[in-house]
């Protein structure tokens, strides 16, 4: 078995649904448009999920209706940044971190996996918590229990994927207007001060509300909600030439509006129920039971309790169903590497559970409601690593062409960038301004500021170098598939190679690689190279100097084997390495100007590989060059 290895071999985002909804061709007008809703509303669940439930009642419970414009302010910047994602994946071909892959270096490329990683764990532990917090108060389950079933619920209401995206789509659609209906009865009852509510769109911040409100912003504009809608939309087969892509794009642009104005009222209507039931009576928040537990004779009817507590669990359900694809699309994106989605889904649920049952054993119900709002906030501090790729890459005319983001909408983004990196910055510096001075512990104190230090400097690389370097992001690659139109012709390059590298390492696999090698040689008549790697001890410590025994043991058989092709009609030459096989084997194929490399694989994987040595993955990195991997 061989394989072809290239850095441009192109992965579909979500590939089993990939361009499977049918864009109809003979309708125009709300038939048209109804084929592209969708998308954001399965983007919109993450932006009324538990967490956000938990910081719009601190942001009412404590200030009133004063944080009324943190809402809308968020709303507009989700909407702008949700655009931008979409229109890179409509244009493109490409999700946000299949993007960050192919435009930055590997090592940039990987921290950015993780802290998306770490924002999608964040987001899960809030769905966790909000469905186990759900469970309790409609059964009156312990929270543990809840925790519990929230780790395996999600395997049923992933079944429903394989009824097709359409009817996914429309079962969460269902969740959010269970959601939404929910909340309009619960302002009915609570007749809120439409005065105040006014008052609260202008913008001020009073003491103490700034932890609240970059809370707020982080629960509302959700980094990995930037990973999924970019490939979300690739599920419509529209057509790929220019005018197929613009009305694909305005279409989505309709669908964000309309949805994510659907989330803000939702948030909205949650931050007037805290204000007009709970900061109207002095009543101060700590935990979502509380707030369950008081609206009723608050309000004077125990449906607005039941009703509270039948949102509740249906955001933690339709949210959870998104986090799954957002952690495929992540996970695949950055690393081509898939997986199936239950054991994604069990993967992501896990690493949340785990904080969720810690806290559970340790504080009590009551460290709940702070665990929310502090994923809340990780989040926001997240974003800017989302946000700042998004931006450049939808601005970056190699990439995009004539969808290119013009200036106005590239000033928005930025000053959208500036507005929640500043807060970051302000949080952070406070945060860990108060770790390094109340800490009695050196290393605690050193550690904070190294790894402070650390994901600063990669900020400001992301944000800054592609700037002053525009290869910062690489060659800014158009992969294949957003090239080509629909019964199109591939145009192929005529290729050939004159000098043909393999590795010859003395094992029962020698004669499928040589043979594959030999065959390749024959077809572009060229010269092979045969390449050795000498790891004896003596060839570590002297490299080419160690000429022992088991050198010339091996220089004998490869000259053998060289002059047994030459017999053949094929030209070969023998080269020893000395030292780390991968380094050596580079080396030699630099020397001698190979164009392809021939290797055998092991075909182990993953924590095999860490114990019986890796070499193909080290030398893939270090040449430029076609690989052919025989097992």
């Amino acid at each position: 078995m061989e394989r072809y290895i290239s850095n441009t071999e192109p992965h579909r985002s979500l590939s089993d649904v990939h361009r499977t909804v049918e864009i109809p061709n003979n309708v125009k007008g709300w038939k048209r448009l109804l084929a592209f809703f969708g998308p954001a509303y399965l983007v919109s669940v993450g932006y009324m999920d538990p967490g956000n439930w938990a910081t719009d009642i601190e942001g009412g419970a404590r200030f009133g209706y004063t944080l009324v414009w943190v809402l809308l302010l968020s709303n507009a910047m989700a909407v702008l940044l949700q655009t931008l994602s979409a229109r890179l994946g409509i244009v493109t071909g490409r999700d946000l971190a299949q993007a960050c892959r192919d435009n930055y270096p590997a090592p940039v490329a990987y921290s950015l996996w993780i802290l998306a990683e770490i924002a999608i764990a964040a987001c899960d532990l809030a769905e966790v918590l909000g469905t186990a917090i759900g469970i309790n108060l409609l059964f009156h389950l312990p929270l543990m229990w809840g925790v519990i079933i929230a780790g395996f619920d999600t395997m049923l209401l992933l079944a429903i994927q394989n009824l097709g995206v359409r009817k996914f789509e429309a079962f969460v659609l269902s969740l959010v207007a269970l959601i939404g209906g929910c909340f309009l009865i619960e302002l009915f009852l609570s007749t809120p001060d439409m005065v105040g509510v006014a008052k609260g769109f202008v913008p001020r911040l009073p003491d103490g509300a700034l932890y609240v409100a970059i809370g707020i912003i982080g629960a509302t504009v959700m980094p990995h909600n930037l990973y999924l809608h970019s490939a979300l939309v690739q599920t419509r087969s529209f057509e790929t030439t220019p005018e197929g892509k613009r009305s694909a794009a305005k279409f989505n642009l309709i669908d964000s509006v309309v949805a994510l104005n659907a989330a803000f009222f939702v948030n909205a209507a949650i931050l007037i129920l805290a204000a007009s039931t709970f900061f109207k009576n002095g009543v101060v928040v700590t935990e979502l039971q509380q707030a369950h537990e008081l609206l009723s004779p608050m309000l004077g009817t125990s449906l607005a309790g039941v009703l509270f507590a039948v949102a509740l669990l249906a955001a933690g359900q339709s949210s959870t169903l998104t986090g799954t694809l957002a952690g495929q699309i992540v996970m695949e994106g950055f690393l081509h590497f898939k997986v199936r989605p239950f054991v994604r889904r069990l993967i992501t649920r896990f690493i949340a559970i785990v904080p969720a049952m810690y806290v559970l054993l340790t504080t009590g119900d009551k460290g709940t409601y702070q665990l929310l709002i502090l994923s809340q906030v990780i989040l926001s501090l997240q974003l800017p690593f989302a946000i700042l790729p998004l931006i450049h890459f939808t601005g970056d005319r190699k990439l995009m062409g004539e969808f290119t983001s013009p200036l106005w909408v590239r000033i928005l983004a930025w000053i959208t960038a500036f507005i929640i990196v500043g807060l970051n910055l302000k949080l952070v510096v406070d945060n860990v301004g108060g770790v390094i001075a109340d800490s009695p512990s050196l290393v605690l104190r050193v550690g904070v500021i190294m790894f402070a230090s650390i994901v600063g400097a990669l900020l400001l690389y992301v944000g800054i170098m592609p700037f002053i370097d525009r290869s910062a992001h690489g060659k800014s690659r158009k992969p294949v598939v957003s090239t080509l139109e629909e019964g199109g012709t591939f145009e192929l390059e005529g290729i050939e190679f004159k000098r043909i590298g393999v590795t010859v390492a003395f094992s029962n696999n020698d004669k499928k690689v040589l043979s594959h090698a030999c065959m390749l040689a024959r077809q572009h008549n060229a010269t092979l190279c045969l390449f050795h790697v000498v790891e004896g001890a003596a060839g570590f410590v002297y490299g080419r100097e160690a000429f022992d025994a088991e050198a010339r043991e091996d220089e004998l058989y490869m000259n053998r084997l060289a002059q047994s092709f030459e017999a053949q009609g094929i030209h070969a030459e023998a080269y020893l390495g000395f030292g780390a096989v991968p380094k050596a084997i580079i080396k030699l194929a630099q020397e001698q100007n190979v164009e392809m490399m021939v290797m055998g694989g092991h075909g182990h994987r993953g924590l095999s590989d860490i114990i019986f040595g890796a070499t193909i993955s080290p030398v893939r990195h270090g040449l430029k060059i076609p690989m052919v991997i025989v097992r």
